[in-house]
């Protein structure tokens, strides 16, 4: 299947809406996606059913996991982990305080309470079993590792950790469809993995999301929480196979539709020829960029089997993030920060959580920087950002330069 640049508009952003040269991602959607999704449209039945359970199927194949689950969102994966696996009622429950906010949200709608752990270092912005130790205490239930950028945590440290202390593992995988470790697959080292479908990621539905597990009685939970806690689907019903239902949980509507299924089936298809795609142009990006004090490559030298979701550098203290940023949108480069530290948002920071010190994460916080990435980014495109951010690197300098005489 080819891959078209659906939105490549040239020149700079408009003062309107942007119109990026290179955006920081861009959708891989071909006629195999569009056949698929007007299949399922004429077929009369939209909603959670057929697609829904082929791709669950799917899944579980790929990653050789008992149970897939498929939802409306990797927040809504995460919701139901927590909930399923019983953190409620001021569990405490250790997690990155450098990821994507839903992970602390929805351990608080749970009813839980996030306790935030720092990361390895500057250029590997993941957990380690020793910067989770240091964070647990007595009250610690769980705890929730995200793979950062696609690349996985140390889980078989992290593992034993969780044996030793009797915690039960949450794996967000959003970045890391198509990663393993040591031969084991992203989302299956935990208890429960969950992954995300958003139109970034590296499998998108637009919205989606997917957990999985090899524990019966929490895949049943989670499929029951799913829809309502019923214990019956509108599919089943159809069929035949069930002619009413009983609710025996207070559950959410966090099913996935079978239009979107259907999209996601194709996209897992390429999954591996994306991943590789990324991998090379990540591969260029580090022949551009490699070697200048100025900055960093988040995990330049890792070489295990990574997702390469996100292409991150950390900025030399002092160069001006804000200023880089300016540059590159002035030459129609869209950049991005992931992530800004949860601890540092205003309601977490007025919380009455307990207070850590994270050295590590406040200073990934106001240094890092994601450049573009994405399977059909051409190699022209990789030296035009290469060339761009070294050229607003050497401008943030000059002005410092003039600050300080």
């Amino acid at each position: 299947m080819s891959l078209p640049r659906l939105s490549t508009v040239p020149g700079p952003p408009s003062s309107g809406s942007p119109e990026w040269v290179v955006p920081l991602s861009e959708l891989n959607c071909g006629e195999t996606e569009m056949h698929e999704v007007m299949r399922v449209l004429r077929s009369g039945w939209w909603t959670c059913g057929p697609e829904t359970d082929e791709l669950e199927r799917e899944f579980e194949r790929r990653l050789g996991v008992r149970h897939a689950v498929a939802v409306s969102s990797g927040t809504a994966a995460l919701h139901l982990a927590f909930r399923a696996l019983g953190f409620s009622d001021g569990a405490e429950v250790v997690t990155p305080s450098f990821t994507f906010v839903a992970a602390a949200n929805t351990l608080m709608n749970a009813g839980a309470v996030p306790r935030f752990a720092d990361v390895e270092s500057m250029v590997a912005p993941v957990v380690s079993a020793a910067t989770l130790e240091r964070a647990l205490t007595p009250e610690t239930r769980g705890i929730c590792v995200m793979h950062y950028g696609g690349y996985p945590c140390e889980m078989n440290s992290i593992m034993d950790l969780a044996r030793r202390r009797n915690l039960r593992v949450v794996e967000d995988a959003a970045h890391a469809p198509g990663a393993s470790l040591n031969g084991i697959a992203c989302g299956r080292w935990g208890d429960v993995g969950c992954f995300s479908f958003f139109g970034n990621k590296n499998l998108t539905c637009a919205e989606g999301g997917l957990v999985v597990t090899e524990d019966d009685d929490l895949a049943g939970k989670i499929r029951l929480l799913r829809s309502h806690g019923m214990s019956s689907l509108t599919w089943d019903r159809f069929r035949g196979h069930s002619f009413s239902y009983d609710v025996t949980e207070a559950g959410f509507n966090f099913r996935m539709d079978d239009v979107r299924a259907a999209l996601a089936r194709v996209q897992l298809e390429q999954l591996d020829r994306w991943n590789d795609l990324r991998k090379e142009r990540v591969g260029w990006y580090r022949g551009m960029l490699g070697a200048d004090p100025r900055w960093s490559i988040v995990f330049e030298k890792y070489e295990g089997s990574p997702a390469f979701h996100l292409f991150a550098v950390v900025l030399e203290k002092g160069i001006s993030r804000t200023h880089v940023m300016r540059y590159l949108k002035s030459k129609g480069i869209q950049s991005s920060i992931h992530y800004p530290p949860i601890h540092q948002f205003s309601y977490y920071a007025a919380l009455p959580l307990p207070k850590r010190r994270l050295p590590v994460t406040d200073s990934l916080g106001s240094r890092i920087l994601t450049l573009p990435l994405f399977p059909s980014m051409t190699y022209e495109q990789v030296a035009l950002v290469s060339g761009a951010f070294r050229e607003a690197v050497d401008d943030a300098g000059t002005c410092r330069q003039e600050v300080i005489h």
